[in-house]
Formats: structure tokens, C-alpha cells, sequence
């Protein structure tokens, strides 16, 4: 057997297009763009490549994104004043502000900043208005990589409903909400964590498994039941060619390509599951570009309420 690859990047693309209209239609009746405003702290080189790809797939779509920066230095205050400040905008229908937040902030930092953000303007989902929401099955703005989870499931015809769905993480930016999303489309939902007895049975009993915990090539092929749909969150960058190797050695392409860059993009799904699982998402190209397309769609979303449409 070998997994039928989910193109995320193509179904991105179809989301995309469907939004397009939404975007001309809110744009010919608010004279203006739906808006979002960006705020990135500090240069890490991951957030920096997140936010220039999220601004460049904004304007592609004909959404206003306005980026600010602080430095690393800036402290927790001179971001919760920019959070206000858009928060008052008549502009920006969206806020998101890049994880990770530098350290020195604080470990509630990042929790005072989703805080502070309005829900109605919450692209992120992290609000505790909007987590409640999604609890009661009343969604509103919802976490962007879990909404691009269910999207890859449903354009490929997954069975959800009825389905033994398996969530490996329980953060709640992935792991919480996308067991609630699929715990609303009547999957039987189990979530594990490190303290999990015997996981890899746990795991293989899932017709649906996702893997969301940042260990790279963590679910082995003893996780996977045969013919599973098998969705992998992770975006590990390895730099160990000794782990490199051990990853890559069936796929002797992208073992050339960290030879000869000395980092390679992995996910949390070992490349052997590909010859047990009966869908797989790849890394890059899976979930990755859903979660900006969902970014997107949130914005267009809460711009439209912003006008009592849709």
C-alpha cells in the first residue's frame, strides 16, 4: 500500500478562489478592503517567513495587511498598545499577532495579548469568547490550522461522522479545537499527550489520526491503522544529519536536498507511515497552506460581520 497524498497547496488554492468574490463583494459595498493588521515582535526567522507569506497571500486576494514590527527588546505593554490601537481600527477587521512572543516578556505574555484582542477581530481563534464559542458548538472565529485540518478532510471526501478520530497534542492552538471540530461532525474523539498509557495502540485504533506534538518523525508506522487518514501537523527543521538520514532514507530527493542545504522541513509523521496509511498529508505542502488560507478566510469573515453580511 502507499498513502494517496493530500495537495494541500491545490485545495489552498481552491479556497482561495472561492473567497475572491466575498472579497470584491465586501470591498464594492464598505468602499474599502477587508483589513488585517499584523504584529510581529522581534526576528525570528521562522515568524519573519510566516508573516511575509501571510501579507503576500493577503494582497494576492485583494486584503489589506499591515505589518508592524517591534524589536526584541520591546516590552509587553508597547504591544498591548498596538493590540489597542487596531483593536480601534476602522481598517483592520482582523489582528494577529506572531507567536512566538520573545521570552523575556513573560510565560503568560502570549495569553494577555489573545486577551486583550477583541473577538470580533480574533483571526487567531484564541479568545476565550470565541474558544467558549467553539466549545458550545457555536463557532465564530475559529483556530486556523484545525479549521484547515477539517477543510483537507472534507475536500477529500474523508468520512468523518462515526469515525475513531485520534489527536496526538493537546495545545490548545491545535490539539483542543481540532478535537472539537471533529467532535462536532460526530467523530468519536480521543486526545493524547506524553502521560498517554501504550500510545501507539491508542493511536492505531484512529480512522482518523492527527499529529500535532513537534517531534519529528515521532508516529511510526506501529501508530497507523492500515488504510488510516493520517494528517500531520508538524513543521520540525532537522539539522542532525544523522536524524536527516534516519528520516529520509526512502526518499533519497529530499536526503540530496538537506545534504546539500544542511536543514530539511519534516513533520511529526515518520516517511514509513506512507506505506500503511491509506491518506497521508505530506510536510511542506499539507496542512501548512490551509492554515493561511483559513487566516484568510477568518478575516473575510470578520470584516463581513463587521457590516452585518453573510
Amino acid at each position: 500500500m502507499s498513502a494517496r497524498l493530500l495537495n494541500g497547496t491545490e485545495i489552498a488554492r481552491q479556497v482561495r478562489a472561492e473567497l475572491a468574490p466575498r472579497v470584491a463583494a465586501f470591498s464594492a459595498r464598505a468602499g474599502r478592503p477587508p483589513g488585517l493588521g499584523i504584529l510581529l515582535v522581534g526576528h525570528d526567522p521562522g515568524s519573519e517567513i510566516y508573516v511575509r507569506n501571510k501579507g503576500k497571500a493577503a494582497a494576492e486576494l485583494g486584503i489589506r495587511a499591515d505589518t508592524e514590527r517591534l524589536p526584541h527588546t520591546a516590552t509587553l505593554d508597547e504591544v498591548l498598545a498596538i493590540v489597542d490601537r487596531l483593536n480601534k481600527s476602522a481598517v483592520h477587521d482582523g489582528i494577529l499577532v506572531q507567536s512566538p512572543l520573545p521570552a523575556e516578556m513573560g510565560s503568560d505574555a502570549e495569553q494577555r495579548v489573545f486577551d486583550t484582542i477583541s473577538p470580533a477581530k480574533d483571526v487567531d481563534g484564541f479568545h476565550p469568547v470565541n474558544v467558549g464559542l467553539l466549545v458550545q458548538n457555536r463557532p465564530h472565529l475559529v483556530p486556523c490550522t484545525p479549521l484547515g485540518i477539517i477543510e483537507l478532510l472534507v475536500r477529500s471526501e474523508t468520512k468523518i461522522a462515526g469515525a475513531r478520530a485520534v489527536v496526538i497534542g493537546r495545545s490548545d492552538i491545535v490539539g483542543k479545537p481540532s478535537a472539537l471540530l471533529l467532535l462536532h461532525r460526530h467523530a468519536t474523539v480521543t486526545i493524547c499527550h506524553s502521560k498517554t498509557v501504550n500510545l501507539p495502540a491508542v493511536a492505531a485504533g484512529a480512522d482518523i489520526l492527527v499529529a500535532a506534538i513537534g517531534r519529528a518523525g515521532f508516529v511510526t508506522r506501529d501508530f497507523v491503522k492500515p488504510g488510516a487518514t493520517v494528517i500531520d501537523v508538524g513543521i520540525n527543521r532537522v539539522t542532525d544529519p544523522e536524524v536527516a538520514r534516519r528520516l529520509l532514507l526512502s526518499t533519497p530527493q529530499r536526503l540530496a536536498d538537506f545534504e546539500k542545504k544542511g536543514s530539511v522541513l519534516v513533520g511529526d509523521v515518520h516517511p514509513e507511515v506512507a506505506e500503511v496509511a491509506g491518506v497521508l498529508t505530506p510536510v511542506p505542502g499539507g496542512v501548512g497552506p490551509l492554515t493561511i488560507a483559513m487566516l484568510l478566510g477568518n478575516t473575510v469573515k470578520a470584516a463581513e460581520a463587521s457590516i452585518g453580511t453573510r
